[in-house]
This record gives C-alpha cells, sequence and structure tokens, in this order.
C-alpha cells in the first residue's frame, strides 16, 4: 500500500502519479506486460498500441479544472476535438484519422475508417487531434479542460495492467501512444440496465490518460470477491479486472419509490474503480426540469393536470433509471 506524497491519498503501488492530486510521485514505471512487436510498437490482449512519451503536467482548479500538460521537444499529446484550451507557440496542433497509437498503421482506408466508426459510437468524434513540441531546444506547454464541472482524473495505465475500462464520453486526452477503442458489454443485464449502455471505452497503453467526470470523484479499491453496489450511471471507470453487472433490488417497493430504480450496477473486485457524484446525464436532467418549469411559470396560469402528472412522474421517475 502505497500514499501520496502530496495529498496523501491512497495509490496503487509503484504509481508514477496520483490518481486524485496528479502529482508526481517519481515511481519507476512497471515492467512490460505487453508483447514486444518490434520497435517502439507492442500489443496486449489483440490491442496494438506504440510506447507512448513521458508526460508531464499539473491539474489546477477545483471543480472547473484543467490540466496543462509539459512536453519536451517531439513529445506529443493527443486529444478529443475540442478540448485544447490553450498552447505555447511551439505548439503544433494536427488533426489526425486515428489515435496516434499506431494501431491503423498499414491498414487501408476501410479499415481505418472502422476503427474511427467504433470510437465515434463510444462518444468521440472520427478525427482526433495531436500536439506536438515542434521546438528543438525548449520544452511547451498545452492545456485542455472539460466540457463541464467535475474533476479531471490522471490514470497510469502503466500501473493498471495497461488497460482501463471507462464510461463514453469519459476519455480526454493522453500522452501520444494510447489506444482509444470499444469495449463491448456482454451482458444483458449490465447492457439494457446498467447505466452505460452496452458500449464503453477501452484505454490501451503504457501512458498517462486523462478523464473527465462529474461532481466529486472518488477512487475503491476492490478486494477478491468483494461487492459494491452503486447508482447506475455513477461509474467513470474501472480495471479490466473488475466485474460489472446489474441487480434487481430485493425490495419493489424501494425500486418503485424509492427514486434508484428496479436495478443497481455491482461491481465485483478485484481491482480499482472511480465513481463520480454528479453523472452529465443527472446534471442535464435537472436543467431540462428547471427550463420547463420556468416557462410554466411565465405562463401565469397554474395547470392543474399538468402538476398531476408532473407529480406522478417524479415519484415513479425512478423505476426504469438509466
Amino acid at each position: 500500500m502505497a500514499f501520496c506524497t502530496n495529498c496523501g491519498a491512497q495509490i496503487a503501488d509503484g504509481s508514477r502519479f496520483c490518481g486524485s492530486c496528479g502529482a508526481n510521485q517519481g515511481g519507476a514505471p512497471a515492467g512490460n506486460v505487453g508483447q514486444p512487436m518490434g520497435g517502439n510498437t507492442m500489443q496486449k490482449n489483440g490491442v496494438v498500441f506504440t510506447k507512448a512519451d513521458e508526460i508531464d503536467f499539473e491539474i489546477f482548479g477545483d471543480d472547473m479544472q484543467l490540466v496543462e500538460i509539459e512536453l519536451d521537444p517531439g513529445e506529443s499529446v493527443v486529444a478529443e476535438a475540442g478540448a485544447m484550451n490553450y498552447m505555447e507557440s511551439s505548439i503544433k496542433m494536427e488533426t489526425i484519422f486515428g489515435d496516434g497509437s499506431g494501431a491503423d498503421e498499414g491498414k487501408g482506408f476501410g479499415s481505418k475508417l472502422l476503427s474511427a466508426g467504433k470510437r465515434m459510437i463510444t462518444g468521440e468524434g472520427l478525427f482526433m487531434t495531436v500536439f506536438q513540441n515542434a521546438a528543438s531546444d525548449k520544452k511547451a506547454k498545452v492545456a485542455f479542460a472539460s466540457p463541464y464541472p467535475g474533476k479531471i482524473i490522471p490514470v497510469d495505465l502503466d500501473t493498471f495492467d495497461r488497460t482501463l475500462i471507462c464510461q463514453k464520453s469519459a476519455f480526454l486526452c493522453a500522452a501520444k501512444g494510447v489506444n482509444v477503442g470499444i469495449h463491448l458489454q456482454k451482458k444483458l443485464g449490465a447492457g439494457l440496465f446498467g447505466g452505460e449502455g452496452f458500449i464503453m471505452q477501452r484505454l490501451t497503453g503504457d501512458g498517462v490518460v486523462f478523464l473527465n467526470a462529474g461532481g466529486t470523484i472518488i477512487k475503491k479499491s476492490l478486494q477478491e470477491g468483494e461487492t459494491l453496489k452503486i447508482d447506475t450511471g455513477c461509474l467513470v471507470a474501472m480495471s479490466e479486472t473488475v466485474n460489472y453487472d446489474v441487480q434487481l433490488q430485493s425490495d419493489i417497493k424501494n425500486g418503485f419509490l424509492g427514486g434508484e430504480g428496479l436495478f443497481l450496477a455491482t461491481l465485483t473486485g478485484p481491482g480499482e474503480v472511480w465513481l463520480q457524484s454528479l453523472p452529465f446525464s443527472r446534471m442535464a436532467d435537472e436543467i431540462i426540469k428547471a427550463t420547463t418549469g420556468h416557462k410554466e411559470e411565465n405562463k401565469g396560469i397554474n395547470n392543474p393536470i399538468s402538476e398531476v402528472t408532473d407529480g406522478l412522474g417524479g415519484a415513479l421517475g425512478g423505476l426504469f433509471k438509466f
């Protein structure tokens, strides 16, 4: 068991960075668990990736965070479209048809399009943007910001067997070389009622990735066989070793009237999980409710039928909560 030298949070043994504050721990990277394929190219479970650049970074802010990444000459970071906040003059920006992991090298246009299409259904675009320090004699900085209130989570894939499973649209940016792929839920119940759907993101590589999540973030370490029940939609990311499923509430009354829905997501260890206190979908629902309420107030006339139906909808709204 190890703890962050900056904020005191518990971190995995051998971690190079703290998952809570992002502070560099100075630890050595984990051993090479991927299969070398020649040069800087490696493969894990059929996923091809290149050795990622070792980037330095600092996270600013509390609830509206941004991450500032410092690149040595020639180093690069890849990000989703529109995530960049600012960059210094020596940073060269290039839009690519891929994620920079090397997985599409040597493939035809059709294969590249299929790979990009898989990323698109996980919430990412067909194109991604690479930011490279084009200077030959100095470091340069580029910053990225989350599109909604919450936290930016740095994760060193080297300490998680080089694979992380995330909710759709969780990926913000990463050291160039990380593969952004697709993870399919094999269990019907988890796909239908788990809150994340059948499609999630799979991040593979040996570099640092940055995830966006809403509200406050908490990281849990689950032991072998240990189970955690969570509200559907609150999962941000988990180790590949964690089993994700859903369970029907034992008390049907709680499912109908408790507001939490008939189903709860279950996470069974071993492994690490990251949870968010405010899923973006929940925040959007509250904004829509508030907007609708203000429109009705502006009409100046109370509609008793609407009030009754809205009340019933609110009382039963947790029946099938996605």
